[in-house]
């Protein structure tokens, strides 16, 4: 999304309507017939829902397949994407919904394949040119009409990364926040302190260390955490990020020192222990569970997965201790501690090759509508939506979704889409495998900039 437009959402639209999800909570392939999942127990009633399906609706038996990149169905947007389906099957009997769930890069590989073969009828998507660029141009998604959610309570702005040539293909569910998550109980255990600069944190890395903790849980095995790293850096040195980025793929140039700096730094703070050892091959999973098992003090992650906060499957002494802090500031950068990494992220769309496209669109308005993912997912604490959730705020949220909340309010710019999603795929692909070395120290700052250069080409 163009930061023009984030800005606009968070000035305009944030009373507090939400800027989720990159990622994914984990890395085991699930099919599963949304109706035997546990999420029914916590479905509503299906006479609370049934006024919402269309009455004259056929009776035949339908099929729908839906693609998901949420394999967790028990916890967080899974959870709540779940809760959803459970509902329409209650409201629409003659339906049969199949569930594929994949964690994010299987399903990213998996969609690809789905995009040469045949598309499920509804799937998981992002409103990033790094994605959706290829498969708008492929012509897998079928249109939508945009008049049709004029009062869903979508954001300003939030439809415009699902738009090509002013025509909707998709729905945004998420908007997401950069931060690291923190054990606020270790914290004040050991005396640490919440880290105002980047030096600071460097240096409370040298204390957690010597404590035998990992300073901070990293998805290194996965490029796409590390550059979304690289994001937060470039917007606390130079105080933006779109225009710099936007400039530097246009003309296939990453000359500008803010990149050489904000790369260099990120390899400095590898080499100096910020992260765990082996950092660079450890999967999502992994990096999660040094955090939740409290051998790592800190989690660079995305708001999405704030739901940490509620998952009875983490430990209630670190669960009701997690905290979180955006990034420091770096001396001598230009931008301050409100300048965020903050962009709307995935959605779901429909096939253009459907053979049960009207159920399909049924089926993805029925999630939209705003008593559904949106208001599910505030009350079970998972992330922030891409619609106004104003209205079913109770005082009792989480203090990681008060905080999140706090960052967003006070933001005074975010970066928009992550550098990595900002050109073309194959830009996307040589940076995600290459910041890998860069981080590491294998490849220099300026090779990692020249090959990205070239990749733009």
């Amino acid at each position: 999304m163009k930061r023009k437009l984030l800005v606009t959402l968070l000035t305009t639209a944030m009373t507090i309507s939400m800027l989720a999800g990159c990622g994914s909570t984990a890395s085991t392939e699930a099919t599963t017939p949304a109706a035997d999942t546990a999420a029914e127990e916590t479905a509503a009633p299906a006479e609370e829902t049934a006024d919402a399906a269309d009455s004259t609706a056929s009776t035949d038996p339908v099929t729908l397949k839906v693609f998901s990149n949420l394999p967790d169905r028990k916890n967080g947007q899974g959870l709540i994407e779940q809760m959803v389906i459970d509902e329409y099957l209650a409201a629409n009997p003659n339906v049969t919904i199949e569930v594929e769930a994949l964690d994010e890069e299987a399903y990213k590989t998996k969609f690809k394949a789905y995009a040469m073969d045949g598309m499920p009828d509804v799937v998981s998507i992002w409103g990033q040119p790094s994605f959706l660029d290829d498969v708008l141009n492929a012509g897998v998604l079928a249109e939508l009409n945009e008049a049709d959610y004029a009062d869903y309570g979508f954001v300003s702005g939030s439809l415009d990364g699902f738009k090509k040539d002013g025509k909707l293909y998709g729905l945004p569910r998420n908007t997401d926040i950069m931060a690291f998550y923190y054990n606020q109980k270790m914290f004040e255990d050991n005396g640490w302190k919440v880290p105002a600069t980047y030096d600071e944190l460097l240096a409370l890395a040298d204390d957690i260390n010597a404590a035998g903790i990992v300073p901070v849980a990293m998805d290194g095995g996965d490029g796409w955490p590390m550059a979304i790293y690289l994001t937060d850096l470039i917007v606390k040195i130079n105080g933006t990020h779109g225009d710099i980025v936007s400039e530097a793929i246009a003309n296939a140039d990453f000359a500008n020192p803010v990149f050489k700096q904000a790369t260099e730094l990120f390899a400095q703070s590898a080499q100096a222990g910020l992260f765990q050892t082996g950092y660079d091959s450890q999967d999502y999973a992994t990096a999660m569970n040094l955090f939740t098992n409290g051998q790592a003090a800190m989690f660079y992650m995305g708001s999405w997965e704030s739901s940490m906060a509620l998952n009875q499957d983490i430990s209630e002494d670190i669960r009701t201790n997690i905290r979180a802090f955006t990034m420091p500031v770096v001396d001598g950068g230009k931008g301050k501690a409100t300048d965020i990494a903050a962009w709307n992220g995935g959605g779901y769309a429909v096939s253009a090759s459907s053979e049960v496209k009207e159920e399909a669109i049924k089926f993805l308005n029925y999630l939209y509508q705003p008593d559904k993912l949106s208001k599910y997912g505030w009350e079970n604490g998972v992330g922030m939506s891409a619609q106004d959730q104003t209205a079913y705020m109770s005082g009792s949220e989480t203090e990681l979704q008060k905080q999140f909340m706090d960052i967003l309010n006070n933001a005074t710019s975010v970066s928009g889409t992550p550098i990595n999603d900002c050109g073309p795929s194959v830009f996307k692909t040589v940076m995600e495998s290459e910041i890998q070395n860069a981080s590491n120290g294998t490849t220099s700052a300026e090779d990692f900039l020249t090959s990205i250069g070239n990749a733009c080409k």
